[in-house]
């Protein structure tokens, strides 16, 4: 499931891609296959644990092109250890969210995108996440959960304020908002519960499927109650 368009942030043969925050690594795979040299970057060694092997797997399986390669390193988002301008593409998916302090975080993000590059950066998006805020104090007062909600345009200012251009915005993910109010209202960790159970199996059934009728649903929904926002941003080259 991804968040970003690719197409849109240019990612193919031979991009320079740094996945900050990947977590489980869902885009850095989807840019692997695309050819490109991919650093999986997380403070969390177990997952990147995973997300190495399954780059391996990926490898072994033959669906790699070639000159494909990926890494992971453990480290701090505000303390990137790479030189000025590196990557051709830098993606921070639902990460800044959890950081306390932005400002070096976003900083770190542009200092090592090469002029001409491109940044996408998503959150939650403000209404959804709102509404998660106000049925459950589970769902982000816990140790590495959601320290602050968004406004999609407070947050384009301040990376725009970088010198970066914004060139798109987009919503996704429509579909798993009613899902996340569900869980707030039951208890995030109650995966139990009947209709979470159910409305789970209805999102994986969604992913693997990918129906006419849900796709359809799910574009018409995103700009009222997307999860999530993707900003896209290029950074400009030196005249």
């Amino acid at each position: 499931m991804l968040t970003v368009d690719f197409d849109l942030l240019r990612v193919g043969r031979r991009t320079r891609f740094i996945d900050v925050g990947a977590g489980g690594g869902r885009h850095s795979f989807e840019a692997l296959r695309r050819g490109a040299d991919v650093v999986a970057f997380d403070r969390d060694e177990v997952a990147l644990k995973g997300v190495a092997e399954m780059f391996t797997a990926m490898a072994e399986s033959g669906e790699l092109p070639p000159g494909a390669r990926g890494e992971t390193v453990v480290g701090d988002l505000a303390r990137l250890p790479y030189p000025d301008g590196h990557f051709d593409t830098v993606l921070a998916a639902e990460v800044l969210e959890h950081v306390e302090d932005d400002g070096p975080a976003i900083r770190e993000l542009v200092r090592v995108l090469a002029p001409g590059g491109t940044l996408a950066v998503t959150v939650p998006r403000w209404l959804p996440e709102r509404i998660c805020w106000a049925i459950s104090d589970e769902y982000h007062a816990n140790e590495g959960g959601h320290v602050r909600i968004y406004r999609a345009d407070e947050l384009a200012a301040a990376l725009s304020a970088t010198g970066l251009a914004e060139f798109d915005r987009r919503h996704a993910h429509a579909l798993h908002s009613p899902y996340w109010w569900l869980k707030c209202a039951v208890g995030v960790e109650n995966e139990q519960h009947p209709l979470v159970r159910a409305y789970h199996r209805f999102l994986v059934w969604d992913m693997f499927s990918a129906p006419p009728l849900t796709r359809l649903a799910e574009r018409a929904l995103n700009p009222l109650i997307g999860k999530s926002v993707a900003l896209y941003f290029l950074k400009p080259v030196a005249a």
